[in-house]
């Protein structure tokens, strides 16, 4: 029986009816750990330290509420996975707020800034994903084509940035200039384009991250001569399952300057966070690819 928050006065309200939905605080963090690639009752079990029960309780609640669909992995006993729904994905906006939000007020100083110090939570967080295997998920290539952000053949160099603007698009957010850290992307991309083939012969491929929509990345991938794709995580999906580093401008969710190194497995080997450097770090990073 699932509890639901009934109250009239409340009956039009959105967040009271999401309330009644989202019932508690272990509820955001099953929808955190499973945007994050983590779908099975044990190792939700162990990684949260809830109750049996407890977690009984909320996975069937989601499910029944939409928001997960279980999918079986073994027969005998059947045992099943837990996965967002389209419905648990529209919740992703609302974890990459939290998060940015407790990075920014209750972590950080409150400023607006699209970098973050070596020693702050969010450089552990980041750097503590090497490691990590990336979740199964894709991302929309900037002509359009939702492609995987990795391939099976190939290391991966994942640059994330806040935002490239091509001459004729959308302007940067106002006071683009003044957020510490926001500005070098269009100086990044193009001094990848132009190591492209070294990358390429260490075995590696480029791909260049942003919460900027497909035609945004297509405008700037064309104005700059890009010899790999950008990829656009619009949706957030990237953003929540890796907790990668965020800032907010002009009412838009943009990512902090990231790199991640990932092998043929989608397992992160390398991180670079803080990127204070643009163009020093694409050297950085070709030296630590040829090194491997």
């Amino acid at each position: 029986m699932i509890m639901k928050r009934v109250d009239l006065a409340d009956a039009d309200c959105g967040i009271a009816q999401s309330l009644g939905v989202l019932t508690d605080w272990w509820t955001f963090l099953l929808v955190r750990d499973i945007a994050g690639g983590v779908t099975r009752f044990d190792r939700l079990q162990q990684g949260l330290g809830m109750s049996r029960r407890a977690l009984t309780e909320r996975l069937a609640a989601l499910v029944e509420h939409g928001v997960l669909r279980r999918q079986r992995y073994t027969d005998r006993p059947p045992r099943y996975d837990y996965l967002l729904t389209a419905k648990g994905e529209g919740l992703l906006p609302v974890l990459i707020a939290l998060q940015e939000w407790g990075d920014r007020y209750l972590l950080g100083d409150g400023s607006l800034t699209a970098t973050a110090t070596a020693a702050s939570a969010e450089a552990r967080r980041v750097h503590a994903l090497v490691g990590r295997r990336l979740p199964e998920l894709t991302l929309v290539r900037h002509d359009g084509v939702p492609v995987p952000p990795t391939t099976p053949d190939a290391w991966t160099v994942l640059y994330c940035f806040p935002g490239a603007f091509a001459p004729g698009t959308p302007d940067p957010p106002p006071h683009w200039a003044d957020i510490p850290g926001a500005l070098g992307c269009t100086l990044e991309s193009t001094t990848y384009a132009a190591r492209a083939t070294d990358f390429a012969a260490a075995g590696a491929r480029i791909r260049g991250v942003s919460t900027q929509p497909p035609d945004q990345l297509a405008a700037f991938a064309a104005y700059a001569g890009l010899p790999f794709p950008l990829l656009s995580d619009a949706d957030g999906r990237l953003a929540a399952a890796l907790l990668l580093p965020t800032f907010r401008a002009a009412g838009t969710d943009r990512l902090k300057r990231t790199t991640l190194l990932l092998d043929p497995t989608s397992t992160v080997r390398a991180v670079q966070f803080p990127v204070t450097d643009p163009v020093g770090s694409v050297g950085e990073m070709l030296h630590l690819i040829r090194e491997r």
